[in-house]
């Protein structure tokens, strides 16, 4: 289920723009629970039972961020206890600290499904004209992590079949095979770097008037797509910006806006914006599954 990913690179990068932009400076506990729990929702639908193993990586970063922010955070007026430091441990600390820990779980969880819609090939597309540097800087930066852990496995396999893994040996042997496949690795870097330099240099790139060959095209779907991002990202920024809709604050105390229909309105179109993917592709798996019946 990956519906989203044939989307127009326009679309895909305003959405994720709106969202992670959002998410990073949004603090009110409903923001920060709708964002959590789509971009979890929405990294299973894209990396299936796989997705487990790096959502289990940020729990202990959740609970180490939640944990250490009362430690050196003393404000708030509703004191708890006091830390052997003598310091007061307070509830609007051990509020924010689980606020900022929900936050950067979130941010990453959403830069993990950019990572998965966001190619090398959309990204040189999007900005290849105006800062082409830039742009094949940022492709060959997220295309070079997937290829060094493959070829990084593929040397630690013919390594381990002639004994000179780094699990082999004493504590000397694993040292010295661990410098070894390190060296082979940056050996390849620099190899692939050059190849990479050499192949760009004969395909023309940085000379005036050269043309490169697009596959997108902006459909109707696209610009309904985009209408709607459009529509809820500027609802929501101007809740932000112009009323105390979205307004919420931890210290001294935790205070937030007067709950009203104006402002569960803003939370809906939220809501809205972070399952837009989502909804994409139960759409999409929905008519597939009509269709099939339908033969």
């Amino acid at each position: 289920m990956n519906e989203f990913k044939r989307f127009h690179p326009i679309v895909n990068f305003f959405y994720f723009a709106s969202v992670i932009g959002f998410s990073m400076f949004f603090m009110h506990p409903v923001c920060l629970l709708i964002s959590l729990l789509s971009g979890i929702a929405y990294t299973l639908m894209l990396r299936g039972p796989s997705a487990l193993c790096g959502i289990k990586i940020y729990l202990p970063l959740m609970l180490v961020t939640a944990a250490a922010n009362p430690v050196f955070n003393h404000k708030g007026v509703t004191i708890l206890a006091y830390l052997p430091s003598g310091n007061p441990l307070t509830l609007e600390s051990i509020a924010y600290g689980i606020a900022a820990a929900a936050m950067l779980a979130s941010v990453l969880c959403w830069f993990s499904c950019f990572n998965k819609i966001m190619t090398s090939d959309k990204l040189i597309y999007l900005f290849g004209r105006t800062v082409p540097s830039l742009s094949l800087v940022l492709s060959m930066v997220l295309r070079f992590v997937p290829r060094f852990n493959a070829q990084l496995k593929n040397v630690r396999n013919s390594q381990k079949c002639i004994g000179r893994d780094i699990s082999d040996g004493s504590l000397i042997d694993r040292v010295r095979n661990g410098i070894k496949i390190l060296s082979i690795m940056l050996i390849w870097s620099f190899e692939s770097s050059i190849d990479t330099a050499d192949s760009m240099k004969s395909r023309g790139f940085g000379l005036q008037g050269r043309t490169a060959y697009s596959p997108y095209r902006f459909d109707r779907r696209d610009g309904i797509t985009l209408t709607f991002i459009l529509i809820f990202s500027t609802f929501v920024l101007n809740a932000a910006a112009g009323s105390g809709a979205m307004y919420f604050t931890y210290f001294p105390s935790m205070q937030g806006g007067e709950p009203s229909l104006y402002q569960t309105a803003v939370f809906i179109a939220y809501l809205l914006l972070c399952i837009t993917p989502i909804i994409i592709e139960i759409r999409e798996a929905y008519r597939w599954k009509k269709s099939k019946s339908a033969i």
